[in-house]
């Protein structure tokens, strides 16, 4: 691993995130087996040892004990004689069920394996294993790989796999194509096909990827009802690229049935860089943790980073909360983000009818999170201006004839890397009590934003080509009430 010195030069590059966990060197891309087990967090992703461009994918590892400071380990997987290491997800076979692990519990990776068929260009991609009985440090891939394959499927990727307790066997949900399908197990080895979902619903805009099945608690009640997460890979035809869906609904242990008219689409998040989003397994209290891939593959090999390129999202809580549109997902960051706050700035409540600077002498810091409450007078726009300079900005703010909290990056840096990264990103938000809620984290490249209390997600990327750190309120046509801002400046973890 690296030296000391050689991880505080990685702390100075430029767009270096310095609180969201990105490799040291190279290239990134979905996360994959995210698992808790024996007082660690497992992340494994994507990942090319050799480019910041993507390439013959590995499986990269870390861990953290906190779900913010991680620490990278060797490579977990290479490409072998059956294809490159797609993505998946990993499980701890607690009871043995694999027959694996006769002396105590460990881990097991289900992961794509790909390549193409022999004598053709047309990919190939099957379903395998690995196994680890040292806590993920290394792995065994199973001799009797690949363990599901389906011939008249060409894409057909990328496994989360679960136990499902009120019918004693693990689910497999895969992505294939333009749908889902469902397999069950008894020993995570011979696989079974249950039931297919998602031919005819919400979004096709591009290939179906990354899937995940899993329940969640009602707020409020003591009820849950499950959600599936789709990713969807990026459509020339489709300015915004690659993005995340979900769907509420019931799981039998058999078959998935939407809660939703087949053609309503209900978006994870918002915002251009939040994909391949998936839960980790194994939970202590029992949280729903997710986190994802903050990019885009419309420009994911473009960015203007240099050494890297990728970082993961903020850890996210999920539940689901009842609203007038039915049951949506909603998203907080993890408590643990707060141990990384070492100074506050307070501003006292305040009318505001224009701009205004906030911190004429600020932290001098790019890496800052910020909780916001404002009371809409006769603003017809308000909200907050971050990473500002001279010439840059990216605003966050709230359009109250339209009902929308947005996110403005057209002058937000540097943009010219490709044709569709200039944009503004907007989601639905219906304020009650004419307040509106903003809780905001701003890093060296990315904004994340959640809006009333996690209702809305908005998660972009930046790359501000100068090192402008002023906060600056607005409102435009009219006044609105700062009710209460608070600015932590956040401490790196390098």
């Amino acid at each position: 691993m690296e030296s000391k010195n050689d991880l505080l030069e990685v702390r100075k590059e430029r767009y270096r995130p310095q609180f969201h966990y990105s490799p040291q060197s190279n290239w990134m891309n979905d996360p994959n087996g995210m698992v808790y087990f024996k007082g660690e967090y497992h992340l494994f992703y994507q990942y090319h040892p050799n480019s910041t461009k993507w390439g013959p994918m590995h499986w990269g590892h870390a861990v953290s004990e906190d779900l913010i400071h991680w620490e990278e380990l060797q490579i977990a997987m290479a490409p072998d004689e059956n294809g490159m290491i797609f993505s998946g997800c990993a499980v701890i076979d607690w009871e043995n069920t694999s027959g694996l692990f006769p002396d105590e519990p460990g881990m097991v990776a289900i992961f794509t394996h790909a390549d193409t068929y022999p004598d053709s260009d047309r990919p190939r991609q099957r379903q395998s294993i690995a196994y680890s009985v040292d806590q993920g440090r290394t792995w065994v891939k199973y001799k009797g790989n690949p363990v599901l394959m389906d011939d008249s499927i060409t894409d057909f990727r990328d496994p989360k796999v679960f136990w499902h307790n009120e019918t004693g066997h693990w689910v497999m949900v895969v992505a294939a194509g333009d749908h889902v399908r469902l397999y069950q197990s008894n020993n995570l080895i011979k696989w079974e096909f249950l039931s297919s979902f998602g031919e005819n619903e919400g979004s096709h805009d591009g290939v179906w990827e990354c899937p995940d099945l899993f329940s969640l608690s009602i707020e409020g009640t003591n009820k849950r009802k499950w959600a599936m997460i789709v990713s969807i890979g990026e459509n020339e035809n489709i300015p915004f690229g690659s993005r995340t869906q979900y769907f509420i609904g019931d799981f039998d242990g058999t078959h998935f049935v939407n809660d939703h008219d087949h053609d309503t689409e209900i978006w994870f998040d918002y915002g251009r860089d939040n994909y391949a989003s998936v839960m980790f397994s194994n939970m202590k209290e029992h949280r729903r943790v997710s986190m994802g891939w903050m990019s885009n593959w419309n420009y994911a090999n473009d960015v203007p980073t240099s050494t890297w390129r990728s970082s993961m999202t903020i850890p996210r809580v999920l539940s689901l909360v009842e609203t007038e549109n039915g049951l949506r997902i909603n998203q907080q960051p993890v408590r643990e983000v707060h141990k990384l706050r070492v100074d506050t700035h307070t501003v006292e409540q305040r009318e505001i009818d224009s701009e205004e600077y906030l911190l004429p002498d600020s932290f001098g810091e790019r890496s800052i999170e910020i909780v916001a409450e404002f009371e809409i007078n006769s603003a017809e726009k308000c909200g907050l201006k971050v990473l500002k300079s001279e010439h840059e900005e990216t605003i966050v703010g709230y359009d109250v004839d339209n009902k929308q909290v947005y996110v403005d990056r057209r002058c937000s840096g540097d943009s010219y890397f490709h044709k569709t990264f200039s944009s503004i990103e907007r989601a639905p938000i219906k304020i009650s009590d004419k307040k509106f809620k903003l809780h905001i984290f701003v890093d060296r490249s990315s904004v994340e934003v959640f809006a009333n209390g996690g209702e809305a997600v908005i998660t972009n990327l930046v790359f501000p080509k100068t090192d402008g750190s002023d906060v600056l309120v607005f409102a435009e046509d009219g006044a609105v009430k700062l009710n209460d801002l608070k600015i932590f400046h956040l401490k790196s973890i390098w």
